[in-house]
């Protein structure tokens, strides 16, 4: 008995000597020094960089542009980075088409996460999840077209006559907002999932944007915002953020037909001069501290444990939730980039 119970001691007392070196050798060397960041998100997202600088005394710089700069800018720096770090914008096509331009890493607690949100091919981490389909509607615009906005509660609405010209797209074959907003268009639009039913009705919504196309994401729902458009085909975050912020004259809409949520992810560039911060960013990131500056936002954290703290943001009981094929789109990118660039400017003819 006394032997066992020797033994016991003896096996718990190493386990723990064990787990502390593991500990100790995984924690990187923290405080002090810069990162910097190329990012596509919204202030309030940029926010949660600031804080995690704030928290390790690093110096962040977070240099906002949209996602095709971002890697444009990457790819043409890849023999002398100017970044460290990229926080958006990093979606499961671009992780893969551009994996070569990031340093593989994943992030300490990855595998706390849910199944379907971990680094699938160890340079992307996935922080937070992005609503593709969110429907900005102005209720001035509305008013003076003499239409209830009311009415309005599905993709199919956008093909309104009333409300040609006055919608505001993003180019899917630049932009990851845009990019998402249309395969989640395919997804849901067809008979079955990306048929040639969905891309008819694509051809038709087309149509409808009468030749303008946005080249800035924040744009589509800054223009919704001052009345220059009625209808904003933008992103979640933006959109409950202007809402956060006392917006009295904006209605956000997830379409009937299916809205989906993908994981927005980031990475850490190839060589990066900061490499140690910018692998604590990654493990910052989706920590539970980092999951709650993410939530302070207008995200939805990807921990499922982390609730939000935004109460206007509609909870997914009330909302028609799709699941996309990550893989199938990504696959696709280049072609459905490809083709809708050639849809665009037949209707805009």
């Amino acid at each position: 008995m006394k032997k066992t119970l020797m033994f016991l001691v003896i096996l718990v007392v190493a386990m723990a000597m064990v787990f502390a070196q593991s500990s100790k050798e995984r924690a990187p060397k923290v405080g002090g020094g810069s990162l910097i960041i190329y990012s596509p998100n919204t202030d309030a997202l940029a926010n949660a960089a600031y804080a995690f600088g704030d928290e390790y005394g690093i110096d962040v710089t977070v240099l906002s542009m949209g996602t095709g700069e971002c890697l444009q800018r990457i790819v043409s720096e890849a023999e002398n980075p100017q970044a460290d770090v990229m926080y958006g914008g990093v979606n499961y096509a671009n992780g893969i088409n551009y994996a070569k331009y990031f340093e593989p890493y994943v992030a300490a607690g990855d595998e706390l996460l849910p199944e379907a949100y971990r680094n699938l091919n160890g340079v992307v981490t996935r922080y937070c999840l992005d609503g593709s389909a969110a429907l900005l509607l102005s209720l001035d615009v509305f008013k003076s077209l003499g239409l209830n906005p009311d009415a309005f509660t599905k993709y199919d609405d956008l093909l309104n006559p009333a409300l040609k010209g006055r919608i505001a797209m993003g180019n899917p074959a630049s932009s990851s907002s845009a990019w998402a907003e249309l395969t989640n268009m395919l997804l849901v639009m067809g008979n079955e999932p990306y048929d040639e039913a969905a891309w008819d009705w694509v051809e038709k919504f087309a149509r409808q944007l009468n030749g303008i196309m946005i080249n800035s994401s924040s744009a589509i729902y800054k223009g919704v915002v001052s009345g220059e458009y009625a209808v904003g085909v933008s992103y979640e975050d933006p959109c409950v953020g202007l809402l956060v912020d006392g917006a009295t004259n904006v209605k956000l809409v997830y379409p009937a037909e299916g809205a989906v949520w993908l994981p927005a992810g980031a990475a850490v560039i190839k060589n990066a001069k900061n490499m140690s911060n910018a692998k604590l960013f990654m493990d910052w990131l989706i920590s539970d501290t980092g999951q709650h500056e993410v939530a302070k936002s207008t995200a939805r954290p990807v921990n499922p444990a982390i609730n939000n703290t935004t109460p206007v943001m509609q909870p997914f009981s009330e909302i028609n939730v799709a699941y996309e094929d990550l893989e199938y789109c990504a696959i696709n990118k280049e072609a459905w980039g490809a083709r809708w660039t050639r849809i665009f400017e037949t209707a805009s003819r």
